[in-house]
């Protein structure tokens, strides 16, 4: 099987950077803007969350080596019934963000390409077919266009810090801009930091394919910590940069801010290169989660808790249908909300999808505190990390937990099927 150890070190680290340096930071300073100074008290906040959460799954990953990640965790702390609950959260997170994914790489293509911007959802589709492509061909293949894609993305985000440190270095106070203040309140920042998560989702991506690993409990552990904390590091001087040095009408309003910050300084062409860059970036981390939403109904039906037909693989290894079925619900939510803008658009996804997920980060914290007995310090992380995703969900509100609770719900007749099948013995 080729997909069988295909992934060492770099490969796991590029699948986890790759995840988590996407659309989030590319959009989220337009999506953020309006929250003013509680947006960078949002992001510390996410990213204390984050680290707490990707130490637990880097525990839980040592602890049990099992394919799945979040779904393998939940299923052997609580039982069948919460891992495919858990399962079913994280790949609806999987599926439905993966539109939001793509619109972010259509958003940031419409600079280079306006003539796109109308057909934002069918070409964002189109998007989500060719990584489906990609991944049948087998895991190696995903794992090279993961790493290609990684060293692209930090190219533009490498350039914001630079000229953010040379604008600071020769203006001095006069380079940064003063926006009339927004008043702190916890829960604006409890909303900003739910938004800012988006750019933490991956933090358990090496986990899911844990035995496409080679040495599985000592990589995933190193590239989930690693990965985590440097993509942390880079959120805070590139988002630090564009808050400080950009007034905030004009984040606002931008489909690529980070496109038009560099542009700004050094002229127009380098907004469309830079545009073609955060392309690349979303597109990579659409490599990376088109791989993730096969690999987790795969892991459940092996599991027992999902139809047989979704374990079933092609010559590579590659679980084929469920990249198929999952492809064509992306299709579907997409398309179902073509009349939006891009900008609301991938805030609805975004926000719908984000809702959905947060019960199997919920689930995998309080596993890692089921789990990681004798371990207190991974306990107390755990405790920390289900604490910090609850307040994640409430700063979500209502209408994206609704949607949310929607999606989840029809997860339960299609359990209680594959239990009766399993009980029969067909």
């Amino acid at each position: 099987m080729e997909g069988k150890g295909a992934l060492g070190f770099w490969g796991a680290l590029a699948l986890v950077m790759g995840n988590l340096i996407g659309s989030g930071i590319y959009l989220l300073p337009a999506t953020l803007a309006p929250f003013g100074a509680n947006a960078t008290f949002g992001w510390v906040v996410t990213i204390a969350g984050a680290m707490a959460l990707a130490f637990v799954f880097a525990r839980l990953a040592a602890a049990v080596p099992q394919a799945g990640g979040p779904y393998a965790y939940a299923d052997a702390a609580f039982g069948p019934a919460v891992g495919f609950a858990t399962a079913w959260s994280y790949w609806t997170l999987i599926w439905a963000g993966n539109g939001a994914v793509a619109v972010a790489a259509v958003s940031a293509l419409s600079v280079a390409i306006p003539a796109l911007a109308p057909h934002a959802a069918i070409a964002a589709v189109a998007m989500v077919w060719v990584f489906v492509g990609v991944n049948v061909r087998g895991v190696a293949a995903a794992a090279r266009v993961q790493v290609v894609t990684m060293v692209l993305k930090l190219m533009p985000l490498a350039a914001v810090a630079l000229l953010a440190g040379w604008l600071l270095l020769t203006k001095g106070g006069a380079a940064v801009v003063q926006d009339a203040p927004v008043p702190l309140a916890a829960g604006t920042i409890a909303g900003a930091a739910a938004l800012t998560f988006w750019g933490f989702l991956g933090v358990e991506s090496a986990t899911v394919p844990a035995d496409r690993m080679r040495d599985p409990a000592r990589t995933v552990p190193r590239a989930t910590l690693i990965g985590t904390a440097a993509v942390g590091v880079i959120y805070l001087i590139v988002s630090g940069a564009i808050t400080a040095l950009m007034p905030r009408a004009a984040v606002t309003a931008s489909p690529a801010p980070i496109a038009d910050f560099l542009g700004s300084a050094l002229g127009g062409a380098t907004a469309q290169i830079v545009a073609l860059f955060a392309t690349v970036s979303a597109l990579g981390t659409l490599n990376g989660f088109v791989l993730l939403q096969g690999e987790v109904p795969r892991a459940m039906a092996r599991g027992g808790v999902f139809p047989r037909w979704f374990g079933h693989e092609n010559a590579a290894g590659v679980p084929v249908r469920a990249h198929v079925l999952a492809g064509m619900m992306v299709t579907a939510v997409t398309l179902a909300n073509y009349t939006r803008g891009m900008g609301d658009l991938f805030a609805f996804v975004a926000a719908v999808s984000l809702a959905a997920g947060m019960l199997a980060y919920f689930v995998s914290a309080l596993a890692g505190v089921a789990l990681l007995r004798g371990d207190t310090v991974g306990r107390i992380a755990g405790l920390a990390s289900a604490l910090f995703i609850a307040w994640l969900s409430y700063g979500l509100g209502p209408e994206a937990n609704a949607w949310a609770l929607v999606l989840l719900l029809a997860g339960v007749p299609v359990y209680w099927w594959v239990r009766r099948v399993v009980a029969s013995g067909r």
